[in-house]
This record gives C-alpha cells, structure tokens and sequence, in this order.
C-alpha cells in the first residue's frame, strides 16, 4: 500500500472555488510527487492571497490543472485501491480535487484522527499549525504553502500513526483504524463558543434541550460544511430523551 500526503491552496473556500497550486509527497521519500501553481478557471479572493499569498499575477502562463502534463498520472494514482491519501481536514482538499475530476479512492484525515485521540478533548484548536506547535513538530516549512503543509501534515500524520499502531499492534491494522475514523462523522463532545463555551453538550442537552434544537435548526439552514455538528447533535438530542 501507497501512503501520500498532500494539500491543496484555493482560490476561496466556496462552492465554485478550485485549486490553484498542489503539492504531493510518498510517505517515506524527501522529493514531492508535485509542487506546482495551476491557473484555476475562477479568480483568486484577495481573502486567499492574503492567507496563501498566491497572487493572480504568479499564475499567468501557468497550465490549468487538467491540461498539465502531471494530472492523468495524478488520477491514477489517487484513484487507484493501493493508494491511501492523507490530508488535514481531507473534506475540503477531497472536495478540490474532485472539482478537478479526481476522487481519491482512500483518504485518512489527521484532522478527524487528532479528535479521536483526544478522547477527553483538552485540545483547543485541530487546526494544523496550532498542532504543529501543540505538539512541537520538528518541521522547517512555510505555513499556508501546500509542500510546507504537506511537511507538517507528514510530521503529524507520523507522529498520530505511532499512536495508532500501539493501540492496534500492527501498521496495517492502524491504517485500517485510521481510514475507518476518516470515513464517518466527528463525534464532538463540548461546545467551544457561544454562552456555554467549554460545556459538554451532554450536560446541555440536560439543562437547557431548546439551546441544541435551535442550534441544529440554525446548521441545517446551511448544512455546507456542517455534518459533524449535526451528526452530533443530533446524537446528544436523541441520547436526551
């Protein structure tokens, strides 16, 4: 089995949004797969330049990503049953590149793995910069350029994978764990804004059920990047009746 990591800069986080720069590494090898700028078909937000610091100007000249000459090799690869792929926050990413035509066909998620290793949620933040201080990963990179992500993400997916086979005794049974908990929802267990910031949702699903009827009103009204607040939600008002 294949291990990647990769990650994707956008134009924005919206619906019509896509990627306009790809970096891709082999677990195991120093050199990407690809690191490259694309010239995507919609403008880039001065919102993402201003995180990613890709301007439009650094694309001119640069082949749309399903007309450079590494896609074709890249689908297969994403697309082939002996390849797991490993992003932060694989949702979004996943979602990028299938805008592109490309379903990865196996995909581990380190942001949902960080949660499931933190069973009593004293982590603040998942995010994969905060992690990578958190946990004080040994990495020169550039934060917010994907090869610089991929070299974080591949720290932490290291250091979680070590976690992982000491629970389940072999890496192959670890990597099977670590694609089931990438396919279903988060599970979350407290809330971290609002006026019951810090407060488990099972305690307020016992204290005030209404606060949790109106908040899962309010993510289904935009459902878009919501499934896990739903899902648990939804779990912590069942568990309440």
């Amino acid at each position: 089995m294949k291990v990647i990591l990769f990650d994707t800069e956008t134009t924005g986080n919206g619906d019509a949004d896509r990627l306009c720069q790809l970096a891709v590494k082999e677990r195991y090898v120093d050199e990407p797969l690809v690191n490259a700028l694309y010239k995507p078909p919609v403008p880039i937000s001065i919102e993402s330049m201003a995180i990613h610091h890709i301007t439009e100007r650094m694309v001119v000249g640069k082949p749309a990503f399903k007309e450079s000459p590494e896609y074709a090799g890249l689908k297969d690869l994403f697309e082939s049953g002996e390849t797991i792929a490993v992003a932060h926050n694989a949702a979004f990413d996943v979602a990028m590149l299938a805008r592109e035509g490309i379903v990865p066909k196996q995909v581990i998620c380190t942001h949902k793995l960080a949660y499931e290793l933190d069973p009593n949620d004293t982590v603040p933040n998942y995010r994969l910069q905060y992690l990578r201080y958190l946990l004080d990963l040994d990495v020169e990179a550039e934060a917010h350029d994907a090869w610089g992500d991929v070299l974080v993400l591949e720290a932490l997916f290291e250091r979680l994978a070590k976690k992982m086979v000491a629970r389940h005794g072999t890496e192959e049974a670890a990597l099977a764990a670590m694609l089931a908990i990438s396919t279903r929802p988060l599970l979350f267990s407290t809330i971290r804004f609002g006026k019951y910031k810090g407060t488990r949702l099972e305690e307020v699903a016992r204290l005030d059920r209404k606060y949790l009827e109106w908040l899962l009103a309010q993510k289904e009204q935009d459902p878009s990047g919501e499934t896990d607040w739903i899902y648990s939600l939804k779990h912590y008002l069942g568990a309440a009746r």
